[in-house]
């Protein structure tokens, strides 16, 4: 409770003591108070009144009638000691509201805490970066990333948050996974498009989860071509350009919304008692990732979406995949993975000649599909290559 004048209460005891002694006019008061002439009389006459006590506000020192209750203060501060010890002020008064009905602003709560010691302003030097202008338009580009963390605390083994950003707008979708791994990737992108549609770019880490960080092999520069992830690959074959983040604070976006995650769906977690990973991402469906967005996303400079549709006869599962090459042996036999396939005979359709290369997708979903100028190939698994018959010449 302030007792003492302020700086601007000291400033007016001057002035008026100056025009109690004809040194200053009225007028020239007001001015040099910033308060209109009629105030600046008001102010004198209660100088003059009440001397240098006068000046000061008459609610200094009364309690406001928008002030709260101790026993409401107790309860809150209890409360936060109680469930809410690690929560910041502005999630704990967020949670007070939604869960017992404590209605408190979370300013109002950061004072309290501050007073009581339960809170302490932190503050930190950053180095200087300038800024990048957010762009104009929702996906136009994305910035993903997984983050690492013990998002279950000591409930269960640690796993990384699959995460992407929108640029423009904020909006986050996000999935946990058991590792950082290109399977992990393809499923958050893929279900990026499902919701969204297909974006422009994709901003990203050089990590072989993500994008191949190797020189061609002789044969490939023989070739010319140019080596890429599967993750890459997909990409291409949506038309999204992959761009690689030189350092983490290139796709800052992404790397700040790690921060809330981490400071807020780890509580969230704890509040559901959820453990499971399966359960966290039905969690983070049906319920956080529609408030998340609710709470923090903000809308695009240009309103023209920037997302495309998948074109006619695509399907995410031929492109979310992992492609390799095989050759087709005499007796049409493909070897893959240690394991043999013998090409089926069909109807009205030539059999891939021996010596050619076919293609074989590893679906996220693990079946297998043979494919040969663009069409799929009729395979059956066998367990041993087929035995050559020997032809014996028949004696004189």
């Amino acid at each position: 409770m302030r007792t003492a004048m302020s700086g601007r209460d000291i400033r007016r005891v001057q002035m008026m003591g100056l025009v109690a002694e004809g040194k200053r006019g009225l007028g020239t008061a007001a001015e040099v108070l910033g308060v209109s002439y009629r105030q600046a009389k008001r102010i004198y006459r209660r100088y003059r009144e009440e001397g240098p006590a006068g000046v000061v506000h008459r609610n200094v020192g009364r309690r406001s009638h928008r002030s709260h209750s101790k026993e409401l203060r107790a309860t809150v501060v209890g409360k936060y000691r109680e469930e809410y010890r690690d929560f910041g002020p502005t999630l704990a008064a967020e949670k007070m509201g939604e869960r017992d009905g404590l209605a408190i602003d979370h300013e109002t709560l950061r004072r309290w805490l501050i007073a009581d010691g339960l809170w302490q302003v932190k503050r930190r030097r950053r180095q200087y970066r300038s800024r990048r202008e957010r762009k104009h338009r929702f996906g136009e580009l994305v910035q993903f990333d997984g983050s690492h963390h013990e998002w279950f605390e000591q409930r269960a083994d640690g796993c990384c948050l699959m995460n992407m950003v929108d640029d423009a707008t904020g909006t986050t979708l996000s999935f946990l996974a058991e590792a950082e791994t290109t399977v992990a990737a393809m499923r958050v992108l893929w279900a990026w498009i499902e919701r969204y549609g297909i974006p422009q770019a994709v901003y990203c880490d050089r990590k072989n989860a993500f994008v191949l960080d190797r020189e061609p092999t002789i044969a490939e520069q023989l070739q010319g071509v140019i080596p890429k992830s599967p993750f890459e690959r997909a990409c291409e074959k949506l038309g999204i350009e992959v761009i690689v983040a030189r350092s983490p604070q290139a796709k800052g976006r992404v790397e700040r919304n790690h921060g809330v995650y981490q400071d807020r769906f780890v509580k969230e977690l704890r509040l559901e008692s959820i453990s499971e990973i399966a359960k966290a991402n039905e969690y983070l469906r049906s319920t956080y990732l529609e408030e998340l967005n609710r709470k923090f996303a903000k809308p695009p400079i240009d309103e023209q979406d920037a997302h495309v549709p998948l074109l006619d006869g695509q399907s995410l599962d031929a492109i979310f995949c992992f492609e390799e090459q095989r050759v087709v042996s005499e007796d049409y036999v493909v070897q893959f993975e240690r394991r043999l396939y013998q090409i089926q005979r069909e109807r009205r359709r030539r059999l891939p000649a021996p010596g050619t290369s076919v293609t074989v997708q590893k679906w996220l979903d693990g079946s297998l599909h043979f494919l040969h100028s663009n069409r799929e190939l009729l395979v059956e698994e066998i367990l041993q290559r087929p035995v050559k018959k020997e032809v014996h010449a028949l004696s004189a």
